[in-house]
């Protein structure tokens, strides 16, 4: 009985070491198929697609269809991508208009209060220290906590001759 029974549960093989490695290789195989095939069916659930896995079919009309349907859905999701496109590329356009307006009305602005300085600057004091705008700019410091120029009091300077 059991001689029967160590012929029926690994026969003449049940020592062989190749066979149980080849069993062993393919359980293994078979393992990593089924965690891919169980992650593909998650990532289909996730996405909403069905095209992941491969679909047997009764007849070629009923993969047609199924392939029809699959396509109109691809279309679908092409054009709301292309539409989405075109969506960002006119903001971005309409973005882009808006700053150069920005830009060009900040030009026009500096070129206004240059003017104006180069006017009144022949109207200041030549004892006072804004007669020379040069020496404002590099005086002045960017404050970052108010967003202002703090630039220097205006001060005359007598000379006293002796």
């Amino acid at each position: 009985l059991r001689m029967l029974e160590r012929q029926v549960v690994g026969g003449e093989q049940a020592k062989n070491k190749d066979l149980k490695e080849k069993h062993r290789r393919r359980k293994k195989y078979a393992d990593e198929r089924r965690m891919q095939l169980v992650a593909a069916l998650q990532q289909s659930n996730e996405d909403g697609s069905d095209w992941v896995l491969l679909n047997v079919y009764d007849s070629i009309q009923e993969e047609v269809r199924a392939k029809s349907k699959l396509l109109e859905k691809m279309q679908k999701k092409l054009r709301a991508a292309e539409t989405e496109i075109k969506d960002l590329q006119s903001e971005f356009e309409l973005e882009k208009i808006d700053y150069l307006g920005t830009i060009r009305r900040l030009e026009r602005d500096l070129m206004l209060f240059q003017q104006l300085l180069d006017q009144v600057q022949s109207l200041v004091r030549r004892d006072c220290n804004y007669s020379n705008l040069e020496k404002i700019k590099r005086e002045s410091v960017w404050d970052e906590e108010t967003g202002c120029w703090k630039i220097p009091e205006p001060v005359i300077q007598i000379i006293q001759k002796p």
